[in-house]
Formats: C-alpha cells, structure tokens, sequence
C-alpha cells in the first residue's frame, strides 16, 4: 500500500472553515481586525505568555523577534546550521551576522556546549530550533546570560518540564504554513513573549515601524498575519492537542512495531514532550533507504542534506575550516517517515515492513 509522507488532511474541517471565512467575508475587515486580535489572546493563553503578535509568515516572525530584542546590524547571533534555510535567512535580513554552531546529531538540537563554543563578545542572541518537533535544552542554553529567541515553526504544543515550546525564554516565534502541527490556509506566524517592550516593538515593526499609522519611527516591514489565516487558525487551535497526541501514539506505534530494529529512532531532549513534526530517524545509508521506501510507494524525505553553513547564499558566514561534526552526521544520516494524525495503524506495519526489507 502507498503510504504518503504527510499522513493529514483538513478535509473533516472544511464545511466549518468555509463558514469561518465567509462570516470574515460578509464582516468586511481583512487586516489586523477582530479575528487577528483573538487569535494572538488565545494562542497567549493556549501557550500561557502574556503576548502573541500575528505576522505575516514564519520567517518575518524571526527577523521581527530578533530586531524587537534590540539586535541590531553588526551583533552576532548564534544558530544551528542543520535546520530549515529560514532561520539563518531571517537572522541575516535583522541585520546580524550569523554564528553557525553544531547539534547532537541523536536529537538534531544544539546543546549548551555547542552554542558555548560558538559565543563571542558580539554575540547578541542565541536562536535554538525546536525541530521537527523536538525542544532545545533551553534552560540549559538561558544559563549562558545570552538573550534566546525560540524557532518554534516546527514545535505547536510541545512541552519541556509542562511549558510549552515558544514560552521557555525571553521570546519565541511560530510558523503557521499548512504542513505545521497548527496550520493556516496558507502563510502566518506570531511572534509571543511575556515582555512588554519587546511586544511593543514586534507590532510597530510588522506595520512599517509605526504606532498610529501616521508616524514612522523606524523602518519596518508590511508583515501581519490577516483576518483570514486568523479565522482559520481559531477554528483549529482547539485541535492541536488532539492532533499531537495523535502523533505521538503514531510514534508509540512505530516503536512497538519494531522500527527500531532497523533505524535509530528520534530521541527526544530529556524532559520533551515532542509532537512529531516530522518523524525522522536515522540510518547510515539514509539515501539508500529512501530510495528503496519510494519505489514501495512510501513517501521518505532527507530535509537539510546540505546545512545552512554550506548553503551559496550564507557560506560566506561560515569561517574557513569550520568543521560541525554532528551536523555533519545528522545531515548525511536522517531521513524522515510518513507521520501525522491521519497515519493508521496498517499504514505504520508496511512502513516498517519495508524498512527491514529495503536494504536487505
């Protein structure tokens, strides 16, 4: 049977969203009206900080968050390099130099000593990602005395010690593409933190560096998240938890089905919650088993093959001889599974069934 990599559908919610948005429709306000103001109250409350700031995609959140916590051109912020190319993107368009570090390749997040070894005296912010649905030790990485922001895209819902991802430090910021754990309609994100300043600025900053749209005290962007993704977002925040739990019996259902026998499986920080994301394990001849998932007709993906140090466009940033060996083997090794809320119990047996014969 063909088992795709994004076993989830909205399809159970579409008469709903339809009314959703047509009411947005009929009520005429498209930019920064009831519904926008709604959501950011809820997901606050959803995630338990005092402020949640709706703009325009995930990327935007991170260039937004970080000029918010005053980084400015020149400083330096510290982030992976085997994650998703956005996050190194955003960190240069807030005007900072990147500073690559490495992860553990077991949980593909940065440690307090990777991070460590990679601060300076021009280090501004640490920007740990939560990926594929996995927490960074943030506790661990605050005792460094460095600003953290959270990249939250892949980690809606997920706890460490009973606080939720995007909570756990001086700010956060959320991605809302359709293939995340809490999904628009299309492109949104937030950027959420207890402090007000920061609040404060992350909304002057995603309408053009103005208060009263009269104004202009800086040079913003045009980048909020609108009465349509907003709608939408309402009508399925109440989902999430469900919809993660239901990842993580499809990971239990992984695991007692023997998939270990053949992988690594995902081994979350200590203390983690995860919400599977993604579900990626890891394999010596990871390519090899991707082709051989595919031709089967089970959906099997390596994500960032190539890390951001070695990518054209952010090389440069990359001094000469930097060597990350975990990111090295996290990048040459992991290969994601089909996950999501949809994923049967059938679906994860001829997954692992051709797991152990794909390489055989």
């Amino acid at each position: 049977m063909a088992v795709p990599l994004f076993a989830t559908s909205l399809d159970s919610h579409a008469a709903r969203l339809t009314e959703k948005l047509g009411e947005v429709v009929r009520g005429g306000r498209y930019i920064l009206g009831p519904e926008v103001e709604a959501f950011e109250r809820e997901f606050a409350n959803y995630l338990g900080v005092r402020h949640c700031v709706g703009v325009g995609n995930g990327t935007d959140a991170i260039t937004i968050a970080l000029r918010a916590l005053g980084v400015r051109p020149g400083d330096e912020v510290v982030c992976p390099s085997f994650t998703f190319y956005a996050t190194v993107e955003a960190t240069v368009n807030a005007g900072a130099t990147p500073v690559f570090c490495d992860v553990d390749p077991e949980t593909f997040c940065v440690t307090a000593d990777t991070v460590r070894a990679a601060l300076t005296p021009r280090t501004k912010a640490i920007l740990p990602v939560h990926l594929f649905g996995d927490v960074a030790p943030v506790p661990e990485l605050m005792e460094l005395g460095v600003p953290l922001l959270e990249d939250a895209a892949q980690a809606a819902g997920a706890r460490l010690d009973g606080r939720r991802a995007g909570s756990l430090a001086q700010a956060g910021t959320f991605s809302f593409f359709p293939s995340k754990n809490l999904p628009c309609l299309g492109d949104g994100g937030a950027i959420v933190t207890d402090d007000d300043d920061v609040a404060q600025r992350a909304r002057r900053l995603r309408f053009h560096g103005s208060d009263d749209k009269k104004t202009f005290v800086e040079v913003g962007y045009n980048s909020r998240l609108d009465e349509l993704q907003a709608a939408a977002l309402r009508l399925l925040l109440p989902e999430l938890d469900g919809w993660n739990q239901a990842r993580r019996r499809a990971a239990t259902a992984y695991a007692r089905a023997g998939l270990g026998d053949h992988v690594a499986l995902p081994r979350p920080v200590d203390g983690i919650e995860p919400v599977h994301h993604l579900y990626v394990v890891r394999h010596e001849r990871a390519e090899e088993l991707r082709a051989a998932l595919e031709a089967r007709g089970i959906g099997a993906r390596g994500y960032y093959r190539v890390p951001a140090h070695r990518q054209p466009a952010t090389a440069h940033f990359a001094p000469q001889g930097l060597e990350l060996p975990g990111t090295d083997e996290a990048a040459r090794t992991h290969l994601a599974l089909p996950m999501g809320t949809g994923l049967s119990g059938e679906a994860v047996e001829e997954v692992v069934q051709a797991c152990a014969s794909g390489l055989t």
